[in-house]
């Protein structure tokens, strides 16, 4: 695995005219699948998705989050990645054990994994009253190509989007990392399409950091040297289960369950389906919580 920190970079090309973000986020990929014991196709689609929302997580501000669920008809199941605006990210997927043959490009087939019918829904918490929610049929599987049509539908801002994970022999993540270039209003056709063909000569993402390149570098192939640097971030594995949350949906069960528990099982244990933190409550615990638990209503 690369030693390079992760982190994530956000600007602006051609005056103002394009917004552009890049991540390199290697470790955090190899953190979920540390924790989630994926095998590399797995670990593929995961770190994809995962790259994605630490970028999108950069549009946000302050407090707000969103979470992206890919949902697709493949051996994977659902693929879930919890992102904010300070570089936290967070994700599982259904199925960490799936593990295809190459496709014909002799890649990983993330494709396969993912399904090819399907929706990718993102939804925004924005601090308001109802969190924005959009909805895409999948289209290719790939992943890259689903984000983009996400943003040039659901969000109506034309987008190019790459997405890389570089797997291991042994299935330890090499290099992750993606890129999101997004036109906005005022670009002509010309400067569309020279941006076009950049884009189109680009190496993988993970080929450049294999070479060394950083997230800015990348940005300078996509875009060229007119480019703005707004906001440099760290990106990390970050995850908002605790002893304490898990206490509060244990009481949140009421009294009639948790006794059941202490009569039949003797202990509760909970993992946490984003980092895969097992929690152990022992007789004694449940007692605790028991005598702090409200009487359960009389029907």
């Amino acid at each position: 695995m690369s030693s390079e920190k992760d982190y994530l970079v956000r600007g602006t090309a051609l005056g103002g005219k394009v917004r552009v973000f890049a991540v390199r986020s290697t470790q955090l990929t190899e953190e979920l699948r540390r924790r989630h014991n994926t095998l590399p196709t797995a670990t593929a689609a995961l770190g994809r998705t995962a790259a994605a929302g630490a970028m999108m997580g950069a549009m946000l501000k302050g407090k707000e989050k969103l979470t992206i669920q890919v949902k697709g008809d493949g051996p994977l199941g659902q693929i879930v990645i919890d992102a904010n605006a300070d570089g936290e990210v967070r994700g599982y997927v259904d199925h960490p054990d799936v593990h295809l043959a190459s496709n014909s490009q002799g890649k990983l087939d993330v494709a396969g994994a993912v399904g090819r019918t399907g929706y990718l829904h993102i939804i925004k918490d924005l601090g308001l009253r109802d969190p924005y929610r959009g909805s895409i049929p999948i289209i290719s599987g790939e992943l890259a190509e689903d984000f983009t049509y996400y943003f040039a539908t659901s969000e109506q801002t034309p987008s190019a989007v790459g997405l890389g994970v570089l797997v291991n022999t042994d299935g330890s993540v090499m290099q992750a990392g993606g890129f999101i270039v997004q036109l906005l209003p005022g670009l002509t056709d010309e400067e569309i399409t020279l941006l076009e063909r950049r884009l189109s000569m680009m190496p993988p993402v993970t080929s450049l950091f294999e070479q060394g390149e950083t997230p800015e570098e990348l940005l300078r192939f996509a875009v060229g040297d007119d480019l703005q640097i707004m906001e440099t971030l760290p990106v990390k594995f970050a995850c908002k289960c605790s002893k304490e949350r898990i206490e509060s949906t244990l009481l949140s069960m009421g009294e009639k369950e948790l006794k059941q528990l202490i009569e039949e099982d003797e202990k509760a244990e909970v993992i946490c389906h984003f980092c895969n933190e097992v929690y152990t409550f022992d007789r004694n615990d449940l007692q605790i919580l028991l005598d702090q638990a409200k009487p359960d209503p009389i029907q």
